[in-house]
């Protein structure tokens, strides 16, 4: 708390006595009601004040007179230049001038010459503030970012629905294979082959391989020719009628057509009155396959013994510059040529015969022999047929005493089987004339 002291009591006190800070300050504020005023006759703003201190006053306050002159010196200074800047600026001038409040250091960029409320900011901090805002990247509320919208094509729909065609084309190719392949049921072919016919396991093989190729469409660039080809009695004929058999049970009687060269043009015969004839058949042939859309089956038996013009006509029956009729037909040449060869590459690979196959060592040089002897078998598809083992012979024997019906006793089987000539290589024995004599020695029982 404050004591308010006389004033002569303080000024007489603080001149015998050395007096403290406080009591000088005490001193001034008290002596400062004294002091007389005098501004200048015409009253105007922006003079100076000048202070006169009444007589009798102490060293001390003139001190105090001098630093109350240069305060009102610095604000006379201060109003004259914020009355030189305007009314805004002597708004603020004033109440810069009452504020108390500490001055606090901010960050903020500092106030320049027209920076006031009223004045429109620097055009260079535009432009930057313009320039930071376009550089951003809005996007919408929602927590997600999504990239820009693009065009939708309108080719997608239409590869979507092309693709949905091909797929159903394709889809249809696939069915009317498995159409066809039924329609002549392959699979029970394979069966009988396997029960009807011994040793030529591969021969059938190739055989079935070829037709499933060929059945499975219509439509073809060149007809189906297929060459057995191999010794006496190893089974080509039997195949033949086992083919023939089983396209008539699935595409008909008139479908198929079994040509036995000694039988159908023999030695006796006109050749050309011959081939005329089998062109006949053929084309009659194909014509009703093609109203029936089926694909028919010529077989050729004996081919060995026909004469030039009709195998010059059966050439020409297998190239493909013909009409579509003739393209779509499988040709079974049966004959007994190569036959030699066929039993000599036997003979010499019986140690290795195991996992070889007939058709890919012997196929190459059997069809280079025979092309010497007609173009014919440069049309056709090679299928050699191996020698009959024993054991071969001895199952032909059981089928056909089975069909006879004979009691099967394996001791009379084997003695059957024994008066038939074989070849004696590395322990195996191979039949000499297959299983040609077999219904021969069962007809004597």
């Amino acid at each position: 708390m404050v004591t308010v002291l006389p004033e002569r009591a303080v000024e007489a006190s603080c001149c015998r006595l050395p007096c403290s800070l406080e009591m000088k300050v005490l001193l001034a504020l008290q002596m400062g009601d004294k002091c007389v005023r005098e501004s200048s006759p015409d009253g105007r703003k922006g003079e100076e004040e000048r202070t006169v201190l009444s007589p009798g006053t102490s060293p001390f306050s003139s001190k105090l007179g001098a630093m109350m002159r240069i305060r009102n010196k610095y604000l006379a200074l201060k109003r004259r230049r914020v009355e030189q800047g305007g009314p805004q600026s002597a708004v603020a001038g004033r109440l810069s001038l009452r504020s108390t409040s500490p001055e606090i250091f901010t960050f903020d960029l500092a106030a320049g010459p027209g920076s006031g409320p009223g004045v429109e900011p620097h055009a260079g901090h535009t432009l930057r503030r313009k320039r930071r805002r376009k550089s951003r990247v809005l996007f919408p509320s929602g927590g997600r970012r999504f990239l820009p919208a693009t065009e939708r094509s309108r080719a997608k729909p239409f590869l979507f629905l092309l693709s949905v065609v091909l797929f159903l084309q394709v889809y249809n190719a696939i069915e009317n294979l498995d159409d066809h392949l039924l329609r002549y049921d392959l699979e029970g072919l394979e069966k009988t082959l396997r029960r009807e016919v011994f040793g030529q396991r591969e021969a059938a093989a190739v055989l079935l391989q070829h037709l499933r190729d060929y059945l499975s469409t219509y439509a073809h660039n060149k007809p189906l020719a297929l060459s057995l080809h191999g010794p006496t009695g190893v089974g080509k004929s039997l195949l033949g009628r086992v083919l023939a058999r089983h396209f008539r049970s699935v595409v008909g009687e008139r479908l198929v057509v079994q040509y036995f060269t000694t039988h159908h043009c023999p030695p006796v015969a006109d050749a050309g009155d011959c081939a005329r004839d089998l062109l006949a058949r053929v084309a009659t042939v194909v014509g009703w396959a093609e109203e029936e859309e089926k694909i028919p089956l010529l077989v050729f038996d004996e081919v060995e013994s026909m004469p030039g013009r009709l195998l010059d006509a059966l050439h020409g029956l297998l190239r493909p510059e013909q009409a579509n009729e003739y393209l779509n037909a499988v040709y079974l040449v049966i004959s007994s040529l190569g036959g030699a060869q066929i039993t000599s590459h036997v003979l010499q690979n019986s140690s290795s015969s195991a996992g070889q196959s007939l058709a890919l060592d012997l196929g190459p040089r059997l069809r280079h022999a025979l092309q010497k002897l007609h173009p014919l078998w440069a049309e056709v598809d090679l299928v050699p047929l191996t020698l009959l083992q024993k054991q071969h012979v001895m199952e032909c024997f059981l089928d056909e005493m089975t069909q006879e019906g004979f009691y099967p006793d394996r001791t009379h089987i084997e003695r059957l089987a024994e008066e038939l000539a074989y070849h004696s290589v590395g322990g195996l024995q191979y039949s000499r004339t297959g299983c040609k004599q077999v219904v021969a020695k069962v007809n004597l029982l």
